[in-house]
Order: C-alpha cells, then sequence, then structure tokens
C-alpha cells in the first residue's frame, strides 16, 4: 500500500511539473530578443588571426578588423542592432559563449564534432586550406610532411591547427591526438607563436593557409613551406549557445544574403589587402 501511495504521489508530481518543463525549455530560445532588446550584438573573437579579425590603426585608434568583422557588422544591420566586440583568446571563447558574456563567436571557427557536442553552428560561411609557417632561411628544408616530422612543430591553442599537425603531419591517431606533446608546442596567440619562430624556440607554425599568408606578407623573414593541407572538419562557422534556434535562423538568413551576393568573397579580399598593409 505504501508503495502505491508512493507511486500516485510520484505520478502527481511529474503530471504537474510537465508545464514547468515544457515552459523552460520554451523559454530557453530566448537569446534572440535579448540581443534585439538591448539593441546589441556581442560577439567574441580572437583578434590576432588575419585576415579573420586583427588590430588596425585608423586615425590613429587601434581598432578591430578583418573579414569576420564585416560579416558580423553586416548580421548586426540585419538584427537592427549595434555591434560590440570583446577580444579573448581563442581557447576562452567558447567558455565565455556558454557564460553569457558574448551573444555569439565568430572568429575563424571550424564546426567540428568534439565542438557541436556543446554549442550550435551557422551553416559554414567559408572553406579553407592550411599552410605552415617557417623561418625563409629554412624553407628549403621542409619541402614535404616528412620533412616536417622532424620539425619543433607549433599552432595556436585550441584551434583544429593543433590536430592537423598531430594526425596529417605527425601520423598520429585520433585517440592519441588527444593527449598534449612536446612535439606540438601550443600557444593561446599566434603573434606569441611567430615571436617563437623568429627566435628559433619552434621552427614551424600550423596555420590556416590565408592567416599564414598575412604574417608572411607582413614579414620578409618567414615563408610558406611546401606542405598544404585541407580542412577535413569543414570552414568557418558561428557558434551559438545550444537552445537558439531563432538566432541560428537569423543568423543563417544575413549569411545567405550575404554568399547570395557574393559580399563574403569580396570581404575577404578587402581583408587581406588590409592585413598586407599593416
Amino acid at each position: 500500500m505504501k508503495t502505491t501511495k508512493k507511486i500516485l504521489v510520484l505520478a502527481v508530481f511529474v503530471l504537474a511539473a510537465l508545464p514547468l518543463f515544457a515552459g523552460a525549455r520554451a523559454e530557453n530560445d530566448t537569446r534572440l530578443a535579448n540581443i534585439q532588446r538591448a539593441g546589441k550584438l556581442i560577439i567574441g573573437c580572437s583578434a590576432d588571426y588575419p585576415p579573420y579579425e586583427f588590430h588596425s590603426l585608423e586615425n590613429g585608434n587601434d581598432v578591430i578588423v578583418g573579414f569576420d568583422i564585416d560579416i558580423a557588422k553586416e548580421i548586426a544591420k540585419d538584427l537592427g542592432v549595434t555591434l560590440e566586440i570583446k577580444d579573448m583568446a581563442f581557447d576562452g571563447l567558447l567558455a565565455a559563449l556558454q557564460a553569457g558574456t558574448i551573444d555569439i563567436v565568430i572568429s575563424g571557427m571550424s564546426p567540428t564534432a568534439e565542438r557541436r557536442q556543446s554549442v550550435d553552428f551557422s551553416t559554414i560561411y567559408y572553406y579553407a586550406t592550411h599552410g605552415v609557417i617557417v623561418r625563409r632561411a629554412d624553407q628549403a628544408k621542409y619541402e614535404t610532411v616528412e620533412a616536417l616530422k622532424t620539425a619543433r612543430l607549433s599552432a595556436q591553442k585550441g584551434t583544429i591547427q593543433v590536430d592537423l599537425a598531430k594526425i596529417q603531419i605527425l601520423g598520429m591517431s585520433e585517440e592519441e591526438a588527444e593527449q598534449d606533446i612536446d612535439s606540438v608546442k601550443e600557444v593561446a596567440s599566434i603573434k606569441n607563436l611567430i615571436l617563437d619562430l623568429e627566435n628559433s624556440n619552434v621552427d614551424a607554425i600550423v596555420a590556416e593557409l590565408p592567416v599564414a599568408q598575412a604574417y608572411v606578407n607582413a614579414n620578409p623573414s618567414l615563408a610558406l613551406a611546401a606542405p598544404v593541407f585541407r580542412d577535413e572538419d569543414g570552414g568557418s562557422a558561428i557558434a551559438i549557445k545550444q537552445g537558439n534556434p531563432s538566432l541560428v535562423a537569423a543568423l543563417n538568413a544575413s549569411l545567405k544574403r550575404m554568399m547570395d551576393a557574393d559580399m563574403i568573397s569580396e570581404f575577404f579580399a578587402e581583408a587581406m589587402e588590409l592585413s598586407s598593409a599593416e
């Protein structure tokens, strides 16, 4: 009898709670409304990644510019809000998104299966290949992937280039690549990786090809190694906190408008030109 009463009490509790749970699910999709209510879209990026996002002097002022920033400005315009940019380390972007201190991440981020477990993504707005930055004096040494196996490799922490270095260059399995290894140095800022390369603390930096090209263009002591790698996990997409389909739909609509008008290609070309002039 006690058991029957307990079951009845539990059933009543569950039935009473169902509307609350349903309401909680319905209230999850609030980010777009909150952005429009605040009149501001807050994006997170890592502004050391030309031509995607980087610092530039405009009329004596330090501003963040780039391919992703131009896209973000168009999205903000479509939403009828202003744009606020938060610059932070790449490996802290998703944590900031989960914490709600930013609304979206737009920072040349690839929508990998691992990332999709914790965040949602827009449609892919750009597909990229990856290259390797070396010292110009060493360029002839690294004409093959096999030659790069003996190099002291490095990549920006938290990026897919870390796994690319481990798997496509060193030949590790995906499971092995989950472990930190001494032969691939991971640093939060690509600018610090460039300093390491210039000071001979590493021999090669794996980076997205347009980013690698931008740094090589700006520094005559650097060069691109011959090997180029395809992006097997897909290109760049915008990260959104899970449970916000209205915001995902709005972002996808903006991206489609820009891609249909070939605006993204124009933004990329302009950002490349600007980063080369810095």
